[in-house]
Formats: structure tokens, C-alpha cells, sequence
């Protein structure tokens, strides 16, 4: 997104800007959506646009950003604990990795279901929560570099699996399977520990 000065008009065309490019997730997939239409749902021109948003792959990252909450998340927030309940999870759920994160967000869903977006998806995911967990995980499990990323690959992947078979919806059934999973990597975290 161009650099450019956060007034309360710039914040106001921001969030329609993206509010709108939701509206288009809803109704088409993002492969069918151009500047010009969003533009049009809107109400801006388009040097408006050009002024707040590179392309339609700026509005995309920003939304994906808001999604899945990587503008306001701690250092902590990736972390999980095996003795972790689903309890836990439901009452601090910044323990819970984001592509489980998101879950429950109906703004969101047509756009994390989109079936073009999904490597997209889980590669901004990757990209992003990329320095914080290949540490933590060499850290548990002694693991190389090389071995923590593609676990950390594997991982990523299982549960944006399970939120999309989920249709990013939280309840029992979700909430049981993120804690199965959870279970599941902790337990091989701990196998290769030692413990």
C-alpha cells in the first residue's frame, strides 16, 4: 500500500475500498475481479484508488493482513502449549496459529474459501509467522532449519485444511480438530525431544 498520510478521510476511503473488494469476494472469485469494478462498488475513481492502493494484490494482502490478523497480533500469539485445552483456546485465542485464528469471520469466508487464493493464502501465512515459529520449533525439537520449515510447511498447510473443511466456522466440531491437531504436533514435537 503507498505510504501516505492516515487522515480520517484516507482511513474512511481505505476501509471502503476494502469493504467493497469483500462485497466482489461475495459474489465472484478473485480471479474475475478488476480494479475498474472496484472502483465502481466503490463509488471512487480510479486515480482515488491509485492514491491509497497499488493494485488489486495491495487490496488483497491489506484484507488478508486484517483477516488474519497481522496487524495487531503479540510475539506470543504463535505459540501454543500442549497442555493447551480447547477451553484455552476458545478464551485466548492468540495462542491458536493464525489460519486457525480466522475461523468465525464471516467477512472473510467467501474470501478464504476462494479455491484460487489458497496458496496464496497459505504462503502470506507462511511468509509471515516464518521467523517467529521455525525458531521455536528447532528450539523444541532440535530440528536443522531446513527440517523445522518443512514441518512448520506441513503444519500450515493440515490446519488451513481443517479451516477449509471447516468453511472457517468455529464450533465443536472445528474447536475438536484444532485440538487434535494440536495434540498431534506436540506429541512428535515431544517424540523428537526426547521427552
Amino acid at each position: 500500500m503507498n505510504n501516505r498520510k492516515t487522515d480520517r478521510r484516507t482511513i474512511y476511503t481505505i476501509n471502503v475500498i476494502k469493504e467493497s473488494f469483500l462485497e466482489l469476494i461475495d459474489k465472484e472469485p478473485y480471479s474475475q475481479i478488476n480494479v475498474a469494478q472496484l472502483c465502481r462498488q466503490a463509488s471512487i475513481n480510479r486515480s482515488t484508488f491509485y492514491l491509497h492502493f497499488d493494485d488489486l494484490t495491495d487490496v488483497l494482502n491489506t484484507v488478508l493482513d486484517d483477516a488474519l490478523l497481522f496487524t495487531n497480533e503479540s510475539d506470543e500469539s504463535s505459540k501454543t502449549d500442549n497442555e493447551s485445552t480447547v477451553d484455552t483456546f476458545k478464551e485466548n485465542e492468540s495462542l491458536i496459529p493464525a489460519c486457525q485464528r480466522v475461523a468465525g469471520s464471516p467477512k472473510y469466508q467467501k474470501l478464504l474459501m476462494d479455491p484460487s487464493l489458497s496458496d496464496y493464502i497459505i504462503g502470506r501465512i507462511i511468509t509471515h509467522e516464518k521467523p517467529t515459529i521455525i525458531p521455536e520449533i528447532q528450539k523444541r525439537t532440535g530440528f536443522s532449519k531446513s527440517e523445522a520449515e518443512a514441518l512448520f510447511s506441513y503444519s500450515i498447510h493440515g490446519s488451513f485444511a481443517i479451516n477449509k473443511r471447516h468453511h472457517f466456522i468455529k464450533d465443536e466440531s472445528w474447536y475438536h480438530e484444532l485440538k487434535l491437531l494440536n495434540q498431534f504436533t506436540s506429541a512428535g514435537y515431544d517424540r523428537f525431544n526426547g521427552k
